[in-house]
């Protein structure tokens, strides 16, 4: 099924040659960024934020589950469920929040105020993984926000180098419950089985295999079709898994988890907050900035992995650049910048001064 953003525009076609993700460029356009204020704003009431609890019985999320693996460097493999599996099951789904049909009537991966594009992961992700990579963050001890989390790799990268904390949110509750939990819940298996290879065969024993002869690890986004046999995560109980116990999941608007956050007897502070393809909505910008002003520790990192500009909806790094520089709150540099087709970053956020935190 092809989607694009659902703004009455011609979606532009991605370069077929391009590695993973590029498919996810159709609805967005390289244009040239104009100094004003986009008033774009959400067709609905604010979404109130809740909290999610891991079900106490997951084997029903991953029964015959089909997934994909990427693997980037020296980074452990993430496993998340194929989006086609949403699009083919959605009627067999609980999705109170309709988004799973209104996003196939509408074709559409992005329906301002109802859905914000959890279902997908965005290219510019892949980015940040691949920075993470490069820069060898390990996130061994600290507390960590994956920020409009979608699927939550991020998040699950966090959580498998040692993060003593990781919150997901994203902005569908929908999400939270059929991809990001599960996925979740999906690596946290997959590291259980690896374990317990290495106890029976021995450290390094080379290349793991699916059951069923589906290769686990791929250098890529594996592509699955219909004529495709299906790699299936066979679940178990990890209700109580230790890496589970260090997570907590949050949906809804970005006004409300704050304020949800804020009335807890202790409220977070994360050393590293990570988010990627947030800043497309130039109507956000405040929320998210108060968000990040309120959440991020003293001496804490944002990590932002964004494109220069997103047709349709009006936002990009320039316009959020000059929205920051302006609050004087934050200071912004440049990890990454990609030169070609559709321009993408890696920057990162610090507080200015200690008394700005």
């Amino acid at each position: 099924m092809s989607f694009c953003f659902n703004f009455n525009v011609a979606a532009q076609t991605s370069n077929p040659g391009d590695v993973v993700g590029n498919e996810l460029e159709n609805g967005k356009k390289h244009i040239s960024a104009k100094p004003t204020e986009n008033t774009t704003k959400p067709a609905e009431p604010v979404k109130e934020a809740k909290k999610h609890l891991p079900p106490s019985d997951p084997q029903f999320l991953l029964m015959d589950a089909v997934f994909e693996t990427v693997t980037i460097g020296s980074l452990p493999p993430l496993h998340f469920l194929n989006e086609t599996v949403f699009e083919k099951t959605a009627s067999e789904r609980e999705d109170e929040e309709k988004i799973l049909s209104r996003t196939a009537e509408q074709k559409s991966d992005l329906i301002s105020g109802v859905y914000e594009g959890g279902l997908k992961v965005w290219e510019c992700t892949y980015d940040l993984l691949e920075l993470i990579e490069k820069h060898g963050e390990t996130f061994r001890g600290k507390a960590v926000l994956d920020l409009g989390c979608g699927a939550g790799l991020l998040g699950i990268l966090a959580l498998k180098r040692g993060a003593r904390q990781v919150h997901f949110q994203d902005y569908n509750s929908t999400v939270i419950e059929q991809l990001t939990v599960p996925n979740v819940i999906l690596n946290c298996q997959e590291d259980d089985e690896v374990a317990g290879r290495d106890d029976k065969e021995g450290r390094g024993g080379g290349k793991t295999q699916e059951e069923g002869g589906c290769d686990k690890t791929l250098i890529e986004k594996k592509e699955v079709k219909d004529s495709d046999p299906p790699c299936k995560k066979r679940a178990t109980d990890l209700s109580h898994h230790p890496l589970v116990a260090k997570c907590s999941f949050f949906s809804g608007d970005w006004s409300t988890f704050l304020a949800l956050l804020l009335k807890t007897v202790s409220p977070p502070k994360y050393d590293i907050i990570l988010t990627s393809e947030t800043i497309y909505n130039t109507a956000y910008y405040a929320v998210l900035h108060d968000t990040l002003h309120e959440l991020l520790a003293p001496g804490g990192l944002v990590y932002l992995a964004t494109k220069s500009h997103y047709f349709g909806v009006g936002g990009g790094l320039h316009l959020f650049e000059t929205f920051v520089e302006q609050r004087g709150v934050f200071s912004v540099d440049h990890l990454w910048d990609g030169e070609e087709g559709l321009q993408r970053h890696v920057v990162a956020m610090r507080f200015k001064t200690a008394s700005s935190s």
